[in-house]
């Protein structure tokens, strides 16, 4: 048997872009965050759509990162009627292939990362819905990255986050609270069923989920912890969290792990 070290295949989502040139893309950011910060091997997914499925790409995966994105979840997913007066980016191709990966993880205990787009994506694949306009509901900021600012100041922390306790947030960031960045329009309304609440903004807001009665890693941030993920001791955490979870993945999918040995 070789000796080679694992690398665990992680999938990552990629938006749909259809302006002059169709294309798929995602940040490098996302990239060089399982790069750096795990053992896997980063695998980009395209958005499909829904006639895709995911399935194939799931009996090779043993990961799966939900990334952010500039566009919004179409309201219709989760039961809402467009607004017609209504501008925002959005993004069907990858909003049918976010809804297949994340419910085709959470099936099969394949560990699910999501992040800003990402944590919106699985609170509606798995029955949850959204705010459309969060800003305009009384009592929130405006989380919206302000477009003014220079990427490095727009993505410093910006609002303090309290965790539950106990929950695997809290665990995996060894505190009561935490500071994070803030860029984006929609956020969480209802929360779905197989979710709980790992983290709540100053004004009321989820941002972070999991999903303790899972097979496998459910983790969602509203946050961009891709963001500097090597150098910043919580974004840190949280991949060494998902690696951890990555490579016992595939052992098992490898056939690796050692059998259970019966009591004496």
């Amino acid at each position: 048997m070789s000796d080679a070290p694992i690398r665990p295949l992680v999938g990552i989502i990629a938006s749909h872009l259809t302006n002059e040139h169709a294309r798929h893309l995602t940040s490098h950011g996302n990239v060089a965050a399982v790069r750096d910060c795990t053992g896997g091997a980063p695998v980009v997914l395209p958005a499909l759509g829904d006639e895709f499925g995911a399935e194939g790409w799931l009996d090779h995966l043993d990961g799966v990162i939900l990334t952010g994105g500039a566009s919004n979840v179409e309201p219709h997913r989760y039961g809402q009627e467009v607004d017609p007066g209504d501008a925002s980016e959005r993004d069907p191709m990858r909003d049918g292939t976010a809804m297949h990966l994340s419910q085709g993880a959470l099936r099969r205990g394949i560990p699910l990362l999501g992040i800003c787009r990402g944590i919106q994506e699985m609170n509606v694949a798995f029955g949850g819905s959204l705010h459309t306009y969060l800003h305009e509901v009384p009592g929130r900021m405006d989380h919206r990255r302000d477009r003014s600012k220079v990427r490095e100041v727009a993505m410093a922390p910006r609002h303090r986050l309290t965790l539950t306790a106990g929950s695997l947030l809290a665990r995996i960031a060894g505190a009561e609270a935490v500071e994070v960045n803030s860029l984006h329009a929609q956020g969480i309304d209802r929360l779905a069923d197989v979710l709980v609440v790992d983290g709540v903004a100053e004004d009321g807001t989820i941002e972070a989920v999991s999903a303790p009665s899972a097979p496998g890693f459910v983790l969602g941030v509203q946050w961009h912890c891709e963001w500097q993920a090597a150098e910043t001791p919580l974004h840190a955490r949280i991949y060494a969290a998902f690696d951890a979870a990555i490579q016992a993945h595939a052992r098992r999918r490898l056939g690796l792990e050692a059998p259970v040995r019966a009591a004496e």
